[in-house]
């Protein structure tokens, strides 16, 4: 006697589609009804007006606006010469640690209460610990660096 090609899991995924299926029938006949008792209205649109508002009426087309492919901006503006902003590079500070024999040191900035990394090679004068110094901010490997470090 042969051996029925019918497993469990087939069974139970014919049963699975077949109440999938019902399902579907089922909430046809539903929103038809629906539809009926609503007098043939379907569902209603949301528009956009002008100001980006959603709104229940169409938009007037006269009031459309034509704009330009050219003139879309994508990205971040181009800077042009009278958008710069007032930024004074020079900062004050005081030399917080020092080591002359090493070479380097750290300056805590008293604007914004930063500690900023000084070499010997960005120094103008010899400066010493509590030192008060002016200095320009620069991009190192590891943060930003004190360079052009001036005494007041």
């Amino acid at each position: 006697m042969a051996k029925s090609q019918q497993t469990f899991n087939k069974s139970e995924k014919e049963k699975k589609r077949l109440k999938k299926r019902e399902d579907k029938r089922k909430k046809m006949e539903a929103r038809k009804l629906e539809k009926e008792q609503n007098g043939g209205e379907s569902i209603p649109f949301a528009y956009v007006d002008q100001f980006g508002n959603l709104t229940d009426t169409p938009p007037d087309p006269s009031e459309k606006i034509k704009v330009k492919a050219k003139n879309i901006v994508i990205g971040v503006p181009k800077k042009e010469e009278g958008d710069e902003e007032e930024f004074d590079p020079i900062r004050k500070g005081k030399v917080s640690f020092f080591d002359n024999s090493k070479g380097f040191g750290f300056i805590f900035d008293t604007e914004d209460q930063e500690k900023y990394f000084c070499h010997v090679s960005g120094l103008i004068d010899e400066i010493q610990e509590n030192d008060k110094v002016q200095f320009e901010l620069e991009k190192g490997q590891r943060g930003m660096n004190a360079v052009r470090v001036k005494l007041i």
